[in-house]
């Protein structure tokens, strides 16, 4: 049997009501694939990804797992951060770590922060409000998507403050106002609007997924081929009218909308989905407020280019006129320093997150977000730098390169 039969095999046995007592002794043997049974017998954020294999449904898992077309961005999100190399320094009093960032104005103890994932509740019944808890328990950065299934009040309320507010403004300009507009109702800082989607996306791994399901969605969710029937239930569409809506990014979406839409929002505004150093200086000439480098977790574009090379050429065009955040494939506090190491301000992660949902609810939130703290410290460290203004590219090596 080799390794891969053998993980299917052990997640389906462990997943087993009937075999879940076999887990306790699985464990104990050493198995290095046995699923925990609690958040705290995690060792790294892939404990908790197996987790969430053998609890969800399988168009759940699909959702969560799906790239787009074969899935090349996708792995390369994942595989990119490995043709980067620390050069680690040594004999430096490494006594005192101070991971904390500023971004606008306010102090985040960890450059960490929580990407918009839309549909939590479809990985655990508290959804979004159980990864607003982790995030105040762990006091991480937290931005909430449009098509979240927990209202931007009620999250800010679990939040113990408002978030940050993730944009889709659809192709009606009349519900981006509504969607703007109760944004900053609801206090929200930061308005991040995703413009990676315009071409569409097509989720093969998600459409496999779905047939392999046998579930009866309706009681959840409509199946119904429409836009507008799907987005009806979430909270933030409640009461809006949707009839009208094709697409959740506006086709013709161009800078000119960028400047309408700095127009009719107040607060600082960030662009999510940006991958090349000519759209980041456009940006800069916008007068917008940030970037975030993002190829939406590998499910936006064939590209196959990680999210991690992107940082790499657009931060340097930058030069520190602007935050620049970057998401996808973060998975080992290793990651999080080179990203910093490439000039990142601040590092988001998505699946990792859901993984913890999906597994434990805000306790596994809790424990995927102190992992990779405990991770990224520890890489510090070892390379001998104290805080994060320290983390520069003296410190990494392009593999291909060196």
């Amino acid at each position: 049997m080799d390794d891969t039969t053998r993980r299917r095999f052990m997640g389906t046995l462990l997943a087993a009501p009937v075999l879940a007592g076999l887990a306790p002794a699985l464990r104990a043997s050493g198995d290095d694939d046995a699923i925990i049974a609690s958040a705290a017998e995690a060792l790294d954020v892939f404990d908790f990804e197996r987790a969430a294999r053998a609890k969800l449904p399988p168009a759940h898992w699909g959702y969560l797992k799906t790239g787009v077309d074969g899935d090349a961005t996708l792995r390369a999100n994942e595989s990119g951060f490995a043709n980067y190399s620390l050069r680690v320094r040594r004999l430096v009093d490494i006594s005192r770590i101070d991971t904390s960032v500023r971004l606008f104005g306010t102090t985040w103890p960890s450059p960490v922060f929580l990407d918009p994932v839309g549909s939590q509740r479809a990985f655990h019944a508290d959804g979004e409000r159980a990864s607003a808890k982790a995030a105040r328990s762990r006091k991480h950065l937290q931005i909430l998507s449009t098509v979240s299934s927990t209202g931007v009040e009620d999250v800010n309320a679990a939040r113990g403050e408002p978030v940050w507010y993730q944009l889709y403004p659809t192709d009606q300009w009349p519900l981006a106002q509504a969607l703007v507009r109760r944004a900053e109702a609801a206090g929200c800082p930061v308005l991040v609007l995703t413009v990676d989607l315009q071409g569409g996306s097509n989720r093969v791994t998600l459409a496999r997924a779905k047939r392999r399901d046998p579930r009866e969605c309706a009681a959840c969710h409509t199946s119904s081929p429409r836009l507008a029937d799907e987005i009806a239930s979430k909270p933030m569409f409640r009461g809006l009218d949707l009839r009208a809506v094709e697409d959740l990014a506006p086709p013709g979406m161009n800078w000119d909308y960028i400047r309408r839409l700095r127009d009719a929002w107040p607060r600082k505004l960030v662009i999510k989905g940006l991958v090349t150093r000519e759209d980041a200086l456009i940006t800069v000439e916008n007068g917008l407020d940030g970037i975030v480098v993002s190829n939406h977790g590998g499910r936006a574009e064939d590209s196959g280019r990680a999210s991690i090379d992107s940082l790499a050429e657009i931060a340097p065009a930058i030069a520190g006129r602007m935050p620049v955040l970057v998401d996808g494939g973060v998975r080992r506090g290793a990651d999080i320093f080179k990203a910093l190491a490439l000039g990142a301000t601040a590092v988001g992660i998505g699946r990792p997150y859901i993984w913890g949902l999906a597994s434990f609810g805000q306790e596994g939130v809790e424990r995927v977000l102190e992992i990779l703290q405990s991770e990224l410290v520890g890489n510090m460290r070892q390379a001998g730098t104290r805080n994060v203004a320290e983390i520069g590219a003296s410190y990494i090596v392009d593999r291909r390169r060196a």
